[in-house]
């Protein structure tokens, strides 16, 4: 299931594989949102740069967002200011308004035909013991210098009982944007997808990128990946988890509401519109969970249409499509140095669902440390942050949750033998005392893989919906055959023989 985006962007690039050795000043891994903005700095700034993509251009988490551009991030600045101070929250509010304008100013700059628009957010609760929460987020984004205001009307199909409202945010067609700042980037220097990168080893000061088309040396290393796909010594993987929410699109014949939405506490929905044959559509996200458990079936995105059912009895469902987001510990991003004992590598990841804004902080950040300059907002994201004590648990949360996730999947076990998995469904059975990960096809051929994660062994679980093995632990995905789909692993599953 393709997003809308994805499906409504012409390929007008021409964007090949790697074919021969090459080097650069920098390698950039990763053409999704953050890595094509960081290449597009870095041109700007006269530096030579290559960029590796392991699928197609915007293809990932990148191109299956809601495309809200906001610096409005849940209620989010009281807790900052309660937890971090006045000053801290401010730099994080400033630095995700200053990247609604920058994205703004290179579309124009750009001449980008990505239908942006500005937008006000709203984030609503329709509980009354949630108000109070409401009117404290906005005592607080007040406080911290932007005008934020509580309502009680907005333009949503349903009565609420408050919301902060937030003016000048936006909402664009996110694929349409990176199309565009490819054009931009392939004016001085070189993109190439479908090239896997195997490993990235430091050797004196220069790094080589290994990938199965060829090696890249360079002198520094954007990791923008998504999820980190070097381990040690940066060890993301103990720092923060995935999560994998819904999205469908939906057109109906009534009165589309203007705004960008989306509800204080689970479950979460979220809303914007948006253009589609030149009619305006409804986009409703929501539904998430943890990436990696186990799916038997369509339930999440029924929960979905049932909304958008209950909402707009008439309407027709378009488009449906998923995505998965880094959380870190403390819900702010990871931007900077990957390690302090491995310089030139630089990370952009954990964006917690606000990858828009993000990932233009992150390219920002990233490329005043390679050009020298002094970035203001840095100390905010600091990537190579651990503060144990006040994250232990949330440290043991996700401990926890890789455990149960685990337990969960080892009751998976549960078919005695082949024969008793249906056709085009999956399971993890023991042969000669070994787990093996079972696919039928719904003619009934048999896909065997070995079911741990080529990232660091964990239990995969079956995810029936999307026909892909899930990792519980830190979220990579293989599809039915083993390939690998979704970092932080880089390797496939390993066939089985049965």
């Amino acid at each position: 299931m393709k997003s809308l985006w994805i499906e409504t962007t012409k390929d007008e690039l021409n964007i090949r594989p790697l074919e021969k050795n090459e080097e650069t000043e920098v390698c950039v891994i990763g053409a999704g949102l953050f890595g094509l903005t960081t290449a597009y700095y870095l041109s700007k700034q006269g530096k030579k740069v290559v960029v590796l993509e392991k699928g197609d251009i915007g293809e990932k988490v990148s191109g299956n967002t809601t495309g809200k551009i906001t610096s409005q991030h849940g209620v989010f600045y009281d807790h900052l200011i309660t937890d971090y101070g006045e000053e801290y929250a401010k730099k994080y509010l400033e630095s995700n308004e200053n990247a609604i304008k920058n994205i703004k100013d290179i579309i124009a700059q750009e001449q980008i035909e990505c239908d942006f628009e500005e937008q006000d957010a709203y984030t609503y609760t329709t509980e009354q013991d949630e108000v109070v929460e409401i009117e404290k987020e906005v005592n607080a984004v007040n406080q911290l210098g932007k005008e934020a205001e509580f309502v009680t009307q907005t333009e949503l199909p349903f009565k609420i009982k408050g919301a902060i409202k937030f003016k000048g945010q936006a909402q664009f067609h996110p694929r349409k944007y990176m199309v565009g700042l490819c054009k931009a980037i392939l004016k001085e220097n070189k993109i190439y997808n479908f090239t896997t990168i195997t490993d990235v080893v430091k050797e004196g000061d220069r790094y080589n990128v290994y990938t199965d088309r060829g090696n890249i040396i360079s002198k520094y290393v954007v990791l923008a990946t998504h999820f980190p796909i070097v381990n040690m010594p940066g060890f993301y993987f103990i720092k923060m988890y995935q999560s994998t929410s819904y999205i469908i699109a939906i057109e109906t014949n009534k009165k589309l509401p203007q705004g960008m939405y989306i509800n204080v506490k689970e479950p979460i929905y979220s809303f914007r519109n948006a253009k589609y044959n030149g009619k305006e559509i409804l986009l409703i996200g929501g539904s998430g969970h943890k990436t990696g458990e186990p799916i038997e079936d369509s339930s999440h995105y029924k929960e979905l249409e049932k909304k958008a059912k209950e909402l707009y009895p008439d309407c027709k469902i378009l488009f449906k499509w998923n995505t998965r987001d880094c959380v870190s510990l403390d819900k702010i991003p990871y931007i900077g140095e990957f390690s302090n004992i491995m310089s030139n590598m630089y990370v952009a990841t954990g964006f917690n669902k606000w990858g828009m804004t993000s990932s233009n902080i992150a390219a920002n950040i990233v490329t005043d440390k390679i050009i020298g300059k002094e970035n203001e907002y840095e100390e905010v994201f600091t990537a190579t942050r651990m503060k144990p004590i006040k994250n232990r648990w949330e440290v043991k949360n996700i401990l926890q949750e890789t455990v149960n996730s685990i337990a969960l999947n080892k009751l998976k076990i549960e078919p005695e033998s082949i024969d008793k998995i249906e056709n085009d469904n999956g399971a993890i059975i023991e042969i000669n005392g070994e787990n093996v990960g079972i696919y039928k096809d719904p003619e009934g051929k048999i896909y065997a893989v070995k079911p741990n994660c080529s990232h660091l062994g964990c239990l995969l679980s079956w995810n029936n919906l999307d026909k892909t093995w899930d990792c519980p632990c830190h979220g990579s995905r293989f599809d039915y055959m083993g390939r690998d789909i979704y970092e932080p692993a880089i390797n496939d599953l390993d066939i089985k023989n049965i």
